[in-house]
């Protein structure tokens, strides 16, 4: 009979690495005694876990929900080995991550590319979303969220200030004419946030505070959607200096008003508790507190 803690750990890499093969490889181990090891849990459960091909590999809807339980109960153990002391420390296991659509992003992407150098062993599963998720509820180890006022019930620490710039297209301020005070954004459309009420914020420019009054053209929940629709010529829109740097640097958009600013949000990692956090949330969190603060110093 094999160990069932064992066949929980062989069963969870085989679903991470998504192939027989290589939780072989990950694990030592030879790859017919990981398929014994998964058979064994599919005959004690009475449930097929894996649909299995010659070239593919997926959970079956049982697997799919044992998966997640098991990643569960596999996480909680590792919290009371380190409790304790005895856990080896080394980040490891899948990270489930909550963030912004705009973190759809070159700089972003550049992160997560040097945090796996760093700890191949992580695989972060990264949800890109305009929603504030239940962690627990939805098993995530951590959010990413904007904002200046972040939820009382959770652990938040602050990583990095995320400006906002106001962008349009070159066509289309060509067509509506570029805004050279605050009361002109009057003549031109507004793509707005549908999370967000945006709709008459001020702004802080040399003069002082002005409200920002605009026809709204289109709602959408989506930040993506509103950045092609800037670059399409719909409108103007707020978006995150992260995802339109790039695009004012070579002229595609054009920053209206640069001389005035927009509210800025702050960038928090949210959590459930600090106490034992697991190697891989800790080891995240830190590199990408650094990262950002690294940027973040480059660029001023």
């Amino acid at each position: 009979m094999l160990d069932q803690l064992t066949s929980l750990k062989v069963f969870c890499e085989v679903v991470d690495a998504n192939s027989f093969s290589a939780a072989a490889d990950r694990l030592s181990m030879s790859a017919p005694m990981v398929s014994k090891h998964v058979a064994q849990l599919e005959k004690s459960l009475g449930a097929r876990l894996l649909h299995r091909t010659s070239r593919r590999l997926s959970l079956t809807e049982a697997g799919a929900v044992y998966h997640e339980q098991c990643r569960a109960a596999l996480d909680s153990l590792q919290v009371a080995e380190a409790s304790i002391g005895h856990s080896t420390q080394t980040p490891r296991g899948q990270l489930k991550l909550s963030a912004p659509v705009w973190c759809a992003n070159r700089r972003f992407a550049e992160i997560l590319c040097a945090y796996r150098e760093k700890y191949p062993e992580v695989m972060v599963d990264i949800r890109l979303e305009n929603r504030k998720v239940d962690l627990a509820a939805e098993g995530f180890d951590l959010a990413l969220r904007a904002t200046r006022e972040p939820s009382a019930n959770l652990i938040a620490r602050p990583l990095c200030p995320v400006p906002f710039l106001l962008v349009a297209s070159p066509a289309y301020l060509k067509r509506q004419g570029t805004p050279q005070v605050p009361e002109d954004l009057a003549q031109l459309g507004l793509i707005a946030p549908s999370y967000l009420n945006i709709e008459g914020m001020e702004i802080q420019g040399p003069g002082g505070k002005a409200r920002v009054r605009s026809k709204v053209v289109m709602k959408s929940d989506d930040t993506t959607l509103s950045y092609h629709a800037v670059h399409s010529g719909l409108g103007f829109a707020y978006l995150p200096e992260w995802l339109v740097a790039d695009d004012v640097a070579v002229g595609r958009l054009v920053h209206v008003l640069p001389q005035h600013s927009a509210p800025c949000p702050t960038l928090f990692a949210v959590y459930t508790s600090r106490q034992y956090l697991l190697p891989k949330l800790r080891s995240f969190i830190d590199f990408l507190g650094d990262a950002l603060k690294h940027r973040a110093s480059r660029s001023t």
